[in-house]
């Protein structure tokens, strides 16, 4: 392959590198209005009265907005495919107070001082109640967080009277209790994982204006603009065709951006006044207005015999969703989904509980989407098994890993591409594991100690999520791919130009890529679930084949040829029988618009799989503890990732660093913390810790190649596997240099030292 395989520069670098004007705050009208947000300091409250009177009255105020403006279709912000997985629970602005930031008014004008000094003049009357701030007391407390009806589009079993919003019980293979009755040891241990912020560089932010067709065009940094487009239409009541979204280029998203989170507001603006409007969000907000990673416990059990063979695997879960349901079943499902399924031996399993209200800042998507939380318990306790089977983790793992062929008790089909074997035998050697198993001493007060930890994600939303893309031949010769998933710095839009330059036989310079626009680009359920290398490259490569098919077959019409007889080599199309019998391709490109009888030379392609397969990861952690402080600091970190065929290793290596990052932050140091009134502690980057470059060590990212068929050119997806494992590998670390197991992140020095004294 000439194309992909190669470390390609990113298509855009070089103008985000030059200062380019190409982020939504770039591009806002001069004379938008400014959009500022009143927002609760209750966590449970009823609004009893609300006088704007006084604050109208400011200069350069436009107008105020409360529930009284708003109408009362319920929707959902979750960014997923109709019918949406997740409750429709929200109003743009209710009176029904659920967590301390939300939403009481929205102030628009031309002056951000007179903004302010409007919002400090609204009078807010509230009835406050007790919040629920614990996960574990929500169940049958005496606050309801949705006292009133909610519509499901899927039922998995809310019980909204009693705060829970999915009610979840799977099991796989035998049974199970028999099943742990013939083990010959049986580990349980209970596990804690903290709610996560995305912390991306650029916060949310949005623009809206009225167009010359009296529509609404919202311009927006969002990983789901199609999705946006629905919320939009839901929520504001207006039919989708007078609605389009634009992407333009994103600072960073991880998940936050699958979440309609800012839209509604400018857009609710600009329809009232019918001027252009932005709102941006400052970094408080950020953190405490949009949506976290959900916490989690999950009490795990796993029986196996005494040659460390796993017989059965069960998990009991607890999610908090906060106070609204988005994403809440498909997060706590993927906990087990994409857990289970790596030890392809067992004989049965089970996954069951339950995803509640709460009173705090909702839950949603984040990097990993629920496999992080279960992997850390699921990885955690088979690192407990192979301690007290006094047997080395990797070799109990490659005991019971999934292998290539394998069916899987929770997949019941077989597995096509998987080098997860070769993946820790690799990652053995570069970490150099045999020689430093399980620790060695570096001083009286330092030990250094390693740990491992394997996991999988998914590549997209099996048999629900899909792409379609278009790939247009220019007059010039040169291609135009439009698509509509979303490059959030990920590197995307360069590894679809890749595909179908491979598949075009051409170069990148030959390929312009147009994303994100609803009016103009193909349907794209967006960038997330690690779906776009997977489904949107598989709609590339439909795509380009229809256009090669139609470049050949006109190439075949001038030449007077079957087309059986053309070859094409990306720039000329001869005669494979007369090397002197040829056309270009830049003269196919130019007949085929000039003229009345031109035809127009377009490729379209859809995707969407009956399966979503799954990369593997091993990572392997090396940490030096001190014993006098507890402080653990990371000095090295392997990842060896089967991602099917690698599309661009420089891309992909960024992409595993990047969630590597991401997995030491939460297992050693980011934490969203809460008062006893349910307002967040930490919302800012003060308060709110993730890691520098000083706390990450040293990252080695390193591949083994699968082949999946059903990926474009073998691939499958890297964007979220590799959070996966810094949590386990980490806390597996910790024990085996000091003998103590901390369930509950993150992992402070606070908790090594009390249990390292605890120990001793």
């Amino acid at each position: 392959m000439n194309i992909v395989g190669k470390g390609i520069p990113k298509i855009d670098g070089m103008g985000i590198t030059m200062a380019k004007p190409v982020y939504t705050d770039d591009l806002v009208p001069t004379d938008a209005l400014i959009i500022k947000i009143l927002r609760s300091p209750y966590a449970s409250a009823v609004i009893k009265n609300i006088e704007i009177s006084k604050a109208l009255k400011i200069e350069n105020i436009e107008c105020v907005l409360t529930y009284k403006d708003v109408g009362t279709t319920k929707f959902t912000l979750a960014g997923q495919s109709y019918p949406e997985a997740s409750p429709y629970d929200r109003l743009i602005l209710d009176k029904n107070i659920r967590y301390a930031g939300q939403e009481v008014a929205i102030i628009a004008g031309s002056n951000e001082d007179s903004i302010k000094k409007a919002m400090k003049l609204i009078k807010v009357q509230y009835e406050v109640f007790n919040p629920i701030l614990n996960m574990e007391e929500a169940i049958d407390n005496e606050t309801i967080v949705h006292k009133e009806h909610l519509h499901n589009n899927v039922d998995f079993g809310m019980q909204r009277h009693r705060n829970i919003v999915v009610d979840y019980d799977k099991s796989f293979g035998e049974d199970i209790e028999g099943i742990f009755k013939q083990c010959d040891i049986v580990v349980e241990d209970s596990y804690y994982t903290q709610a996560q912020a995305h912390a991306m560089m650029e916060t949310y932010r949005a623009f809206s204006y009225i167009d010359q067709h009296n529509r609404l065009v919202v311009t927006t940094s969002t990983q789901i603009p199609f999705h946006v487009r629905r919320q939009l239409s839901q929520a504001l009541e207006i039919p989708i065709r007078n609605v389009r979204v634009i992407k333009p280029r994103i600072g960073g998203g991880f998940g936050g951006k699958q979440n309609g989170c800012v839209e509604m507001f400018t857009a609710l603006v600009t329809l009232k006044t019918k001027k252009a409007s932005k709102i941006v969000y400052d970094r408080k907000e950020t953190f405490s207005c949009s949506s976290s990673r959900h916490s989690m416990k999950l009490d795990v059990k796993i029986g196996a015999d005494k040659k460390g063979k796993i017989k059965a695997i069960d998990i009991y879960g607890l999610s908090d969703s906060g106070a609204h349901g988005e994403h809440g079943s498909t997060t706590f499902n993927l906990a087990g989904e994409k857990t289970l399924p790596i030890y392809s031996r067992i004989e049965a399993a089970r996954f069951r509980g339950q995803v509640v209200y709460t009173n705090k800042m909702p839950g949603g998507a984040l990097r990993g989407f629920g496999a992080t939380q279960g992997t850390f318990a699921v990885e955690s306790t088979v690192n407990k098994l192979a301690s007290q089977l006094n047997m080395d983790p990797t070799e109990l793992r490659l005991l019971n890993i999934v292998k290539e062929g394998d069916i899987s008790v929770a997949y019941n089909k077989p597995l096509r591409s998987a080098t997860l074997d070769r993946c820790i035998e690799k990652g053995k050697k570069i970490i150099n594991w045999d020689e430093k198993y399980p620790f060695v001493k570096v001083s009286d007060s330092i030990i250094r100690s390693v740990g491992m930890a394997v996991a999988m994600q998914g590549s997209g939303v099996a048999k629900l999520d899909c792409a379609s893309v278009e790939i247009k031949l220019n007059d010039s010769g040169h291609y135009t791919l439009y698509t509509g998933s979303a490059d959030m710095g990920t590197g995307s839009d360069t590894i679809l130009a890749q595909i179908a330059a491979e598949e075009l036989r051409t170069t990148m310079d030959n390929m312009v890529v147009h994303s994100g626009d609803t009016d103009i680009s193909p349907y794209d359920t967006g960038s997330y679930a690690s779906s776009t290398t997977y489904v949107t490259g598989m709609a590339v490569i439909k795509s380009a084949k229809d256009l090669k098919e139609k470049i050949i077959k006109e190439g075949a019409r001038y030449l007077d040829l079957d087309t059986s007889d053309v070859l094409f080599d990306g720039k000329y199309l001869k005669d494979k029988n007369n090397e002197n019998k040829f056309i270009s391709l830049c003269e196919i490109a130019n007949k085929s618009v000039v003229g009345y009888k031109s035809e127009r030379l377009i490729g379209f392609g859809s995707y969407g799989s009956e399966d979503s397969p799954p990369p593997f990861v091993a990572g392997f952690a090396e940490v030096e503890i001190d014993i006098e402080t507890g402080k653990t600091k990371v000095v090295n970190f392997v990842s060896v990732i089967d991602c099917g065929t690698v599309i661009n290793r420089n891309l992909a290596r960024i992409q595993a660093e990047g969630g590597i990052v991401q997995g030491i932050g939460m297992a050693l140091y980011e934490d969203v913390i809460y008062d006893n009134k349910g307002r967040m502690i930490t919302n800012t980057f003060m308060q709110y810790k993730i890691p520098s470059r000083k706390d990450i060590g040293n990252i080695i990212v390193d591949f083994e190649e699968s082949y999946e068929p059903t990926g474009p050119f073998g691939a499958k997806s890297i964007g979220e596997v590799v959070i996966n494992n810094p949590c386990p590998a980490i806390a597996d670390a910790i024990y085996n240099g000091i003998g103590v197991r901390i369930n509950t992140l993150p992992i402070t020095p606070q908790k090594v030292l009390m249990g390292y004294k605890e120990k001793i």
